[in-house]
């Protein structure tokens, strides 16, 4: 990056920082070095940048932390559940939304590992296997909004095709709802989401997981409307 390319960046991430000098960080990075002479030299303009970059990228709380970790065990749930579908239904929109379920929140899962991992902070580790999905490491809190219950999964477990796929749509809507009312109490504490990468994957998560509870509740209303026929 040139020079001055750099110094506009650095500009562009001063302002940021010194608005949100009030929020409790959970980490304080070191300050950056000032320059040596009223012009710095390349070194000491890389040197600046990365410091004011580090320092803008480690600007978390322990709600960003507890909502990525959270979240881990809320995907890996409906990773779990979608994981029943190739065995229950043969109704091919029910199997397509259950891979596409289980692709994006593996992906976002590798996501939250890597943020938490980058942040220093415990990382519960998802293990999949034939016959499970479980989640190693970290607080696994049963209220979780949209987290699903026991009896629900086994009554999900339980059932075959039609019933199958009513189940299934029924309680994903429940726990992609669940996922959305997690961003917004996220964004509803104070300091939380000001870190930038929590603020694009929050952001992301909320539009996503409402696009496809609306796209759940078409076919839901499909449904419905051929039995009734």
């Amino acid at each position: 990056m040139r020079a001055s390319a750099k110094l506009r960046l650095l500009a562009a991430l001063l302002t940021p920082l010194a608005v949100g000098a009030c929020a409790q960080a959970t980490s304080t990075p070191a300050p950056a070095p000032p320059p040596t002479t009223a012009n710095p030299s390349n070194e000491e303009i890389e040197a600046i940048f990365r410091a004011r970059t580090d320092s803008a990228r480690m600007r978390f709380t322990d709600a960003d932390v507890r909502f990525m970790q959270h979240m881990i065990h809320h995907h890996a749930q409906a990773i779990e559940v979608s994981r029943m579908a190739p065995a229950r239904t043969t109704t091919p929109s029910i199997q397509t939304l259950a891979a596409r379920i289980i692709n994006a929140q593996q992906d976002e899962i590798a996501t939250m590992q890597r943020w938490l991992r980058d942040r220093g902070q415990a990382v519960p580790e998802l293990h999949i296997t034939d016959s499970a999905v479980m989640v190693h490491g970290g607080h696994h809190p049963m209220d979780m909004p949209g987290m699903l219950s026991a009896g629900q999964i086994s009554n999900l477990a339980a059932a075959q095709g039609t019933a199958f796929d009513r189940l299934f749509l029924t309680l994903m809507i429940e726990h992609h709802s669940g996922a959305v009312t997690m961003v917004h109490d996220l964004f509803a504490t104070d300091g939380a989401g000001q870190d930038e990468d929590v603020f694009r994957f929050a952001a992301d998560v909320q539009v996503d997981q409402a696009t496809e509870v609306a796209r759940m509740q078409l076919m839901l209303s499909a449904m419905d409307s051929d039995r009734s026929r």
